[in-house]
């Protein structure tokens, strides 16, 4: 049988490009190199895509933008794969599948999947609707209140509001303190910082503005971090729920990538069986609310005092470097690496053809 192939597209112009970088060498690494041929596809940060041919490891370390022929992938059906540009001469390469692993805006907001729409060609993840939906912070908390699933109370305000901070202080008086100030759409929780009072609410607004014109203001709860990962299409599964004991006050970037594995990652998460199912449960309803596709991961909030659930956000395209827990908590659901990598090809797969099924 003819190998598929798979093209990885990774890096990408976000604030989370690095992780883009951890995530696509995982992935490559333990993609089944028996049933797939890969085309390892880079995006710098100014947008230049290059086709890379070397060794993996110089994805993480940024080499491949040394070493990249220039590429690109037109927006015609005519072209569904890679056209290259090496010495005065055009190369084409046919594409099966895109896993795109493209953290944050231009990536998991329904940019590259709208190409990959015009390019006809099946892709990993969710469709343009729900990746722009789910990136959006604020656009997914009001589906969630539309359907009647829990989630932190919340104010938006805009990058040009900033400078008025008694209107932006007024508006999150029913908050109070502590309170979470977010850019609307980022990952990796780039951009976020746990403001305790008045008096650091100007630089959190400050620093989450330089990420997003759209900044979101959450209540802030005593709350252990729960974790879900989902699979699927039309009938969703959920993974157990793990549970994020961040080295930090709370799981922000560093916690997450840089702090040498002081962050513990509890696996599964120590609740009582029926909270367990309470997280897999609302992990579907919001998967499902969504209309996902593919994969994500469901990020939770259970407040220390009450025991009451929250849903915090989800993520399309979440994170899978060696220690992200989409991939942990399905090895540990009892569903390997490298399998459920099949298993998200073939779901793309499945979903191109029930797009394209004649009635």
């Amino acid at each position: 049988m003819a190998k598929k192939k798979i093209a990885v597209l990774f890096g990408g112009q976000s604030g989370e490009h690095e992780v883009s970088l951890m995530s696509a060498k995982s992935i490559i690494n333990n993609l089944d190199k028996d049933k797939y041929e890969i085309y390892m596809i880079g995006i710098t940060k100014k947008g230049e895509w290059y086709l890379h041919r070397g060794d993996v490891e110089k994805i993480e370390t940024g080499e491949w933008e040394e070493e990249g022929i220039p590429a690109t992938m037109g927006a015609s059906t005519k072209y569904r794969g890679i056209i290259t540009f090496e010495d005065g001469k055009n190369g084409f390469y046919p594409i099966d599948v895109v896993f795109p692993v493209l953290h944050g805006p231009n990536g998991e907001d329904g940019t590259i999947q709208g190409l990959l729409e015009l390019l006809d060609i099946p892709y990993v993840g969710a469709n343009v609707l729900s990746s722009a939906l789910c990136m959006d912070k604020v656009f997914t908390k009001r589906i969630f209140k539309e359907e009647g699933l829990p989630t932190p109370d919340f104010v938006v305000v805009y990058r040009k509001e900033i400078e008025d901070l008694e209107v932006i202080k007024k508006k999150v008086e029913h908050l109070g303190y502590p309170c979470f100030v977010k850019p609307a759409n980022l990952g990796s929780s780039v951009g976020i910082t746990k403001v305790h009072n008045e008096e650091e609410l100007p630089g959190a607004l400050k620093l989450a503005a330089k990420y997003d014109r759209k900044l979101l203001i959450e209540r802030g709860i005593d709350a252990r971090e729960i974790e879900c990962s989902v699979l699927g299409n039309e009938n969703p599964q959920s993974s157990i729920a793990g549970e994020i004991v961040p080295s930090n006050e709370f799981y922000d970037y560093n916690a997450k990538y840089f702090d040498g594995g002081k962050s513990l990652l509890l696996i599964p998460a120590p609740l009582p069986d029926e909270k367990m199912e309470e997280v897999r449960q609302l992990a579907i309803k919001a998967y499902k609310a969504l209309d996902l596709r593919g994969m994500a991961r469901v990020d939770f909030l259970m407040d220390r005092n009450t025991g009451t659930i929250y849903l915090n956000e989800v993520n399309t395209i979440p994170g899978f470097t060696k220690i992200s827990m989409y991939p942990k908590l399905w090895e540990v659901s009892g569903k390997p690496y490298s399998i459920l990598l099949d298993e998200l090809i073939n779901l793309a797969i499945e979903s191109y053809n029930e797009k394209c099924r004649e009635w």
